[in-house]
């Protein structure tokens, strides 16, 4: 008998326009958010979700992320300082378990690796909850 096939799995990449900052989601990525919140509808992100160092992974040289923290001081939002795309949010502190929340801007993949990804509605302006899901995809906002 031959060794066990082992399958990668699947990896999802997104760079910010000047290259200088990059994301790595492992695995299937679950679904897209849209936040109405009063940061988010200004930005205009797709959001998915994750842990730092689990699913998901930024890499930064270490010069090119800057960071905007806001309101309750609970996240930051993170942006390439060279080319001012955002990046991700962050949770300046773990959860009880020691993991870290992260989430990263799907409108820095490509398209065609993120377009049937299910789209969530999050009413982060009024409720603090998910909206009904409506069959929507990526490219329903995108294309």
């Amino acid at each position: 008998m031959g060794r066990p096939v082992r399958f990668a799995p699947k990896i999802t990449r997104g760079t910010c326009h000047c290259g200088a900052v990059r994301w790595e989601y492992r695995g299937d990525i679950p679904d897209a958010t849209i936040c109405n919140c009063t940061v988010c509808r200004r930005y205009g992100v797709l959001w998915t979700y994750g842990y730092d160092g689990h699913e998901i992974a930024v890499e930064d040289p270490g010069i090119a992320m800057a960071a905007y923290i806001c309101g309750s001081r609970r996240i930051s939002f993170n942006f390439c300082k060279l080319c001012g795309n955002l990046i991700s949010w962050r949770s300046l502190r773990p959860n009880d378990d020691g993991r870290t929340r992260i989430a990263v801007n799907l409108r820095l993949a490509d398209p065609q690796q993120v377009s049937e990804v299910p789209l969530r509605r999050f009413d982060g302006l009024h409720s603090f909850h998910d909206l009904p899901l409506d069959g929507r995809t990526v490219a329903d906002v995108w294309f």
